[in-house]
């Protein structure tokens, strides 16, 4: 038989216990999906426990609690919150925490962008973003003590008031005797301003010697001569001489009202020649505490201390005034926030399209061109998370407020945060308006949160 006639083979036989595939039908359907849902629900569970234990029932109980009075027996529904927009404390709470919030992420921002582009031209670029970087492993109490510390009024102890004083001091001379006085036999009147005045009038060819006390020996400018030689010195015919000496010799003796041998003069002491009320000559002490008004026209002149010789010595900024706390503080925050803010726009700048840039130089665009309307606008997104995310964070800022500020600026300095938990447990004792203030608080920062969630979920589309 051939091939053309042999007889069509039938289908092939399965062997014997091979079972078919029965399609599912909805009852099994539905089985198979309530055991994935529950299966799902079991991995779940334990989260869900404590995001309601840990978040979801101290808001709603905060809710609950913030329409009560402040020993929570006495309902008194938005009364926490009229008083939140009526109590001067709160209220400076909230202008605080709305500087923070204009001022801090912005200037992060801005820093971390230009540190971001900066530093892709450095060549140890890792090693500059982890020193950067570094602030963020210090806690915000380590930080508030290491600036605490910093910004202390004492150039002494405060690094930044001895920096600033070393500058003031190398450019204005900074010899003054606060603590001098001039004797009451020594012909010299104390005025209302501070300034000292001769009782009696001196004329051209006479000397004048000046006397003060109540400066110690080791207080003295470094270079500071005996004044004996310059009270001998005799005055021209239409010169005005004189010294300011320190009226005491060390180790006792000498004689009150003349200088001795041991007396050391005063320099750098300002010395008008005063004449029918107006400054006539002004004159600095030398290193001998000898001055000198040549070419005065005849007459009785009078002999003027002014009272910037008397004034205490500059001691720098007070960083933790009234004034200033706040931005102190902010300072601190940026100091820990800017390595954040420079990594996270250092990896958006990495990911730009090179050609683009490379395409605006070779059209003759420059650096700052390319900056502005190129690398800005591809690094919104980026920018827009970046400045988010540290709104919220800044909205919740506590721990540096509470730390840095001292107690009597604590109100000055006072936002949501520090505020809420002042009114109720830092002596306010009233639960009910610190929960109205919290609820505050988590109205501001939901926004913020659902903006990035949705910016997120748009950037995974």
């Amino acid at each position: 038989m051939t091939a053309a006639t042999a007889p069509a083979r039938g289908p092939a036989r399965e062997p014997r216990g091979t079972r078919r595939p029965q399609p599912v039908g909805k009852p099994g359907l539905r089985r198979t999906r309530r055991r994935r849902r529950l299966l799902a629900l079991a991995f779940v569970l334990p989260a869900l426990l404590l995001l309601g234990a840990l978040v979801v029932y101290p808001v709603l109980f905060s809710i609950g609690r913030s329409l009560f009075d402040a020993g929570g027996t006495r309902f008194v529904g938005g009364g926490n919150y009229v008083e939140v927009f009526h109590d001067p404390a709160t209220l400076q709470a909230v202008r605080n925490s709305a500087i923070w919030i204009v001022v801090a992420p912005t200037l992060l921002t801005g820093l971390g962008l230009i540190l971001a582009v900066l530093v892709e031209k450095v060549r140890w670029a890792t090693a500059f973003k982890l020193l950067m970087f570094l602030p963020m492993a210090v806690s915000f109490l380590a930080a508030g003590i290491i600036f605490r510390l910093a910004y202390d009024d004492n150039p002494d102890k405060g690094v930044l008031n001895a920096a600033v004083v070393g500058v003031h001091d190398t450019f204005y001379d900074a010899a003054s005797y606060p603590s001098a006085r001039a004797r009451d036999t020594q012909g010299l009147a104390k005025a209302a301003d501070g300034s000292y005045r001769t009782t009696g009038t001196v004329s051209p060819g006479r000397t004048a010697s000046l006397g003060f006390v109540g400066v110690a020996p080791k207080d003295l400018p470094g270079g500071a001569q005996p004044g004996l030689p310059a009270a001998g010195r005799p005055a021209a015919g239409t010169e005005v001489r004189g010294v300011v000496y320190l009226d005491f010799t060390p180790g006792g003796g000498g004689e009150q009202g003349k200088i001795d041998e041991a007396e050391s003069g005063l320099p750098g002491m300002a010395v008008e020649a005063m004449r029918s009320g107006k400054c006539v000559g002004r004159a600095t002490t030398a290193a001998d505490g000898s001055f000198s008004f040549p070419d005065l026209a005849p007459g009785s002149y009078t002999l003027r201390l002014p009272p910037e010789n008397f004034a205490p010595p500059y001691e720098g900024v007070s960083w933790l005034g009234p004034a200033l706390v706040t931005p102190a503080i902010i300072g601190a925050y940026l100091w820990i926030w800017t390595g954040f803010a420079m990594v996270l726009i250092g990896a958006g700048l990495s990911s730009l399209p090179r050609e683009t840039l490379e395409a605006a130089r070779m059209d003759g665009a420059g650096e700052w061109q390319v900056f502005r309307r190129i690398t800005v606008p591809l690094l919104a997104p980026t920018l827009t998370v970046v400045f988010v995310t540290l709104v919220i964070n800044v909205l919740k800022v506590f721990d540096l407020v509470y730390i840095i500020a001292p107690g009597p600026v604590q109100e000055d300095a006072t936002v949501l945060a520090t505020q809420m938990w002042l009114v109720s447990f830092g002596g306010g004792n009233d639960q009910g308006l610190g929960s109205a203030l919290g609820v505050l608080l988590l109205l501001l920062v939901v926004p913020a949160m659902v903006f990035n969630v949705r910016r997120f979920r748009r950037s995974q589309s």
